[in-house]
């Protein structure tokens, strides 16, 4: 596929936030995907424990996750804990900005953690310039057009991957 795009973003991690309800703190998993000179090297998958800690039929319909699943899930602060020394110094990468970068921001201040702005990249926006005549701009079908067959989608790890496979691609 000729790709007029392809720039030179070798490094970032791609990022995937789930939600339990429309509160953008309610982050209940998160998947990291980082790559390093163009190639998927480190992952990461956490389920955490939403703040406020309940869930709405919607989004339990979307990504299947209900307060069983995250009662004895970490909070928010040790999940980053993880995160944060693998994402070191790299970009982060999501498939939609507006979403996943509000969610980061607002459980930072929930848990009145100081945020180090982050730099952020959207690959739905990027997918628009890339693929104009695509019948959406929707995760599954722009990371199908890049070559990768998203089978798990709204996992927030097979979310973070699928990003990251199309961020390599049109970023």
């Amino acid at each position: 596929m000729e790709n007029h795009y392809l720039c030179c973003m070798k490094d970032f991690a791609a990022i995937d936030f789930e939600t339990a309800n429309n509160e953008r703190t309610s982050v209940c998993s998160v998947g990291v995907v980082v790559v390093r000179d163009g190639e998927m090297v480190d992952s990461f998958y956490s389920l955490i424990q939403p703040e406020p800690n309940y869930y709405l039929y919607w989004n339990t319909r979307v990504h299947g996750l209900t307060c069983s699943d995250t009662d004895d899930a970490p909070v928010f602060p040790k999940v980053w804990a993880n995160i944060e020394p693998i994402i070191e110094g790299l970009p982060l990468v999501a498939h939609n900005k507006a979403f996943d970068e509000s969610c980061l921001k607002a459980v930072f201040r929930c848990y009145q953690m100081d945020y180090p702005d982050y730099p952020f990249f959207c690959t739905c926006i990027a997918s628009r310039r890339a693929f104009p005549f695509a019948p959406d701009h929707r995760l599954d079908t722009i990371a199908e057009l890049c070559g990768y067959h998203l089978k798990n989608h709204h996992h927030a790890l097979a979310d973070a991957e699928a990003c990251a496979w199309i961020a390599r691609e049109i970023l």
